[in-house]
């Protein structure tokens, strides 16, 4: 238990580790990176060691402190999954009561104004259990814009016995003003040895699906943890067909794959909810279309159970219209939030290849 369990990161953990040691822990940190590189877990182990009854500068786990930051957590995760799952907009929100070490996250799409609300008020109110209230807000990004003037207000006069830290993929997608009284940890993606590593040890992944595994989680522990082949399969798929479909049209314009096409990005527009998981997965097969267009059969990718489709689409579909595809996926990523036809702007993608009619889309 404490700080030596933290996997990887081990700039922003000694950053942490001097803090404490120093007894100089700002009242508002901002700790920003990829998913599942360990923002999240070091916050909360930072919240503990804040509390910590035994250790000085760490965290035991057994402590009467301890054990009741942990239940607070428990019960803060049980209530924001009651939450989400309410139908009424209204009940979302009611009876809030925010504990000294509070786990704050988007209930809908977003952070609500209610949650920022509440949390100003019991920020400026003394701990009840704990030596110093804590307050962990993830996906801060997803703060709605209403509520950012209330954060803003409590982090220009942070109360003496509240920590705040801000937990986000990236920082530049909060306000400036928001940033400049954060003190801001960086974090980088995991080593992959790492990764394979921690793999081997829980025994997770057969050691034949190991390397991809790692290569997939580029770098999260949180993905590669929670991988899973047989769905991982399923949902590429439909990848493989959009872009073997435009490969063949390359080729000749007549031999385009309509049929294949149109029913690949059907497939890819099925799950709304997950369309952004869907467009990182099409990322990921891009990136390794330019890596071997650029360094050959011998380039490092992602996806290497695919090495000899790879190097055949990468030689029919060319740099420029990878090049292409990606401001596709790009303007489809954008356009997500606006309630647009996720298929149709994948159509209209592909078509652009083929066709230069075929450019019109929402403007952003």
């Amino acid at each position: 238990m404490g700080f030596d369990s933290f996997l990887g990161n081990t700039k922003a953990l000694e950053s942490v580790r001097e803090m404490l040691s120093s007894g100089r822990v700002p009242g508002s940190l901002m700790f920003t990176g990829p998913d599942g590189v360990g923002k999240k877990t070091l916050a909360l182990m930072l919240a503990k060691a804040l509390n910590c009854e035994r250790q000085a500068g760490d965290f035991c786990g057994e402590c009467a402190a301890c054990r009741k930051a942990e239940e607070m957590l428990s019960a803060t995760r049980e209530d924001l999954a009651r939450r989400r799952e309410s139908k009424d907009a209204q009940r979302r929100v009611e009876g809030l009561v925010y504990f000294d070490l509070q786990l704050i996250e988007p209930i809908t799409r977003y952070i609500l104004i209610e949650q920022i609300r509440q949390l100003r008020s019991a920020a400026y109110t003394r701990p009840f259990e704990l030596r110093r209230r804590v307050f962990v807000i993830d996906d801060a990004q997803a703060i709605h814009w209403q509520a950012i003037d209330l954060l803003l207000k409590v982090l220009e006069e942070p109360p003496e016995t509240t920590t705040l830290i801000l937990v986000c993929s990236n920082a530049y997608e909060l306000r400036p003003t928001i940033r400049s009284r954060c003190r801001r940890l960086a974090f980088q993606p995991v080593d992959d040895s790492l990764v394979s590593s921690l793999l081997a040890k829980e025994s997770r992944v057969p050691a034949a699906q190991r390397d991809l595994v790692v290569r997939i989680a580029a770098g999260s522990i949180a993905r590669a943890r929670s991988f899973d082949a047989e769905e991982f399969t399923r949902r590429r798929r439909p990848w493989l067909d959009f872009l073997d479909a435009i490969a063949s049209g390359t080729r000749d314009d007549r031999a385009v794959n309509w049929k294949g096409l149109f029913d690949s990005t059907k497939a890819l527009a099925e799950d709304r909810e997950r369309f952004e998981d869907t467009l990182q997965m099409g990322y990921a097969l891009l990136r390794d279309l330019l890596q071997v267009s650029v360094a050959g059969p011998n380039a490092k990718v992602a996806n290497i159970d695919l090495a000899s489709p790879l190097k055949i689409w990468s030689d029919q579909i060319g740099v420029k219209r990878i090049e292409k595809l990606k401001e596709g996926l790009d303007r489809a990523y954008r356009l997500q939030s606006r309630n647009v036809n996720q298929q149709l702007g994948l159509d209209v993608t592909a078509l652009d290849l083929f066709d230069s009619s075929f450019t019109e889309l929402p403007r952003d």
